[in-house]
């Protein structure tokens, strides 16, 4: 465990951490496999845990490629469109594009705010957003916002574990990443409730 300590607080001192994290936050707004959501809750635990680094720059760091993520995902939208690349084409991607742009029409302030927190309907709605060319400005103004109040809210998941749960920054490191992945799991499950109650009430 104290070798396992050792490395952590290694990383959280090494001045290329917060850039690491950054790659991952940029890299999630267009995988959804990236760990994002992890990496910043991971940091939040380290600022607690270790001092470093500061839990303030782990928010903004996180923030700001969160934001370039999804205003890069709104660009490829906007410029390549939704249906050029195979993967686009596929049953469930298509799906989520059509729920977006049907939201989108309704509220898009909303949903551009509340899909920075759900992984898939984040890339969904963001490309959407870019293919129905929302105004850059209006959607800037919300993907910014959005995207500093997924990070404080990520971070702040990892500095309270630490702060209140014992056994260490390795436990606090660890129970945080479950607690991150098991808060989008759920989120994700609720909206897939949701959608085939709405199917199913339609049907």
């Amino acid at each position: 465990m104290d070798g396992v300590d050792g490395w952590l607080q290694a990383i959280a001192a090494s001045p290329w951490a917060l850039l690491g994290m950054a790659v991952l936050v940029f890299a999630d707004g267009f995988l959804v496999v990236i760990p994002g959501e992890a990496a910043v809750t991971t940091f939040g635990a380290l600022a607690v845990s270790h001092g470093t680094p500061p839990l303030v720059g782990v928010v903004l760091v996180a923030a700001a490629a969160a934001f370039a993520g999804d205003a890069c995902c709104y660009l490829v939208g906007r410029t390549v469109g939704v249906e050029r690349w195979a993967w686009m084409r596929r049953p469930r991607v298509r799906a989520a594009l059509d729920w977006a742009r049907a939201r989108l029409d309704r509220n898009a302030a909303v949903v551009l705010f509340t899909a920075r927190f759900v992984p898939f309907a984040r890339l969904a709605v963001n490309l959407a957003a870019g293919a129905a060319r929302v105004a850059p400005a209006r959607y800037l103004g919300v993907a910014a916002v959005a995207a500093f109040a997924w990070a404080a809210y990520q971070a702040v998941i990892g500095a309270i574990v630490a702060a209140v749960v014992p056994g260490g920054p390795v436990v606090a490191v660890v129970v945080s990443i479950v607690v991150a992945v098991g808060i989008g799991v759920g989120i994700d499950l609720v909206l897939a409730r949701r959608a085939k109650r709405r199917v199913a009430s339609r049907g």
